[in-house]
């Protein structure tokens, strides 16, 4: 039986503003909607700005602050259709984390003129694609992955809460 273990993480001071439910939610919507069937684990963390500039500096070299960080440890083997060089004795697969900026998330919202629900759910969508191999450093990959943003925002009918 395939199963998955999404855990989410929040900073404390933050965690009275998110449902914890409700962006596991989110994270099991993108993975049905990408026909993630393996049984995986990954790691959704929210916190502060401080914390993702100084990650954003120590592994990607850019000394600035960004909205999400992805760290996939199954490199694009998803997007490929490849299996893992090594499968763990549990079956179970760890895809990696993603790490939201929640101020930054809460400012991009208000700039967008929609609701931090919305935005969160944009930045959860969007790093649980780069761990499913997904980037969007050229025009092509750019417009897939936003493609695939919508589709899954559709999916959830954000609308409800945006």
């Amino acid at each position: 039986m395939n199963k998955r273990q999404i855990d989410i993480h929040v900073k404390r001071g933050f965690d009275l503003n998110i449902n914890k439910s409700w962006l596991k939610s989110l994270v099991k919507n993108a993975l049905d909607f990408e026909g993630v069937t393996d049984s995986i684990e990954l790691s959704l963390v929210v916190t502060d700005e401080k914390t993702i500039k100084r990650l954003n500096k120590l592994y990607r070299r850019q000394d600035e602050y960004t909205d999400v960080l992805a760290f996939p440890l199954v490199q694009d083997s998803y997007e490929k259709g490849e299996q893992p060089f090594i499968i763990p004795p549990n079956g179970v697969m760890y895809l990696g984390e993603v790490l939201i900026s929640y101020p930054t998330a809460v400012q991009q919202a208000l700039e967008h003129r929609h609701s931090i629900e919305k935005e969160l759910a944009l930045l959860t969508i969007h790093g649980i694609l780069h761990l499913l191999g997904y980037d969007h450093k050229k025009d092509e990959e750019r417009q897939i992955m936003s493609q695939k943003e919508r589709e899954i925002l559709d999916l959830i009918n954000l609308e409800k809460v945006a």
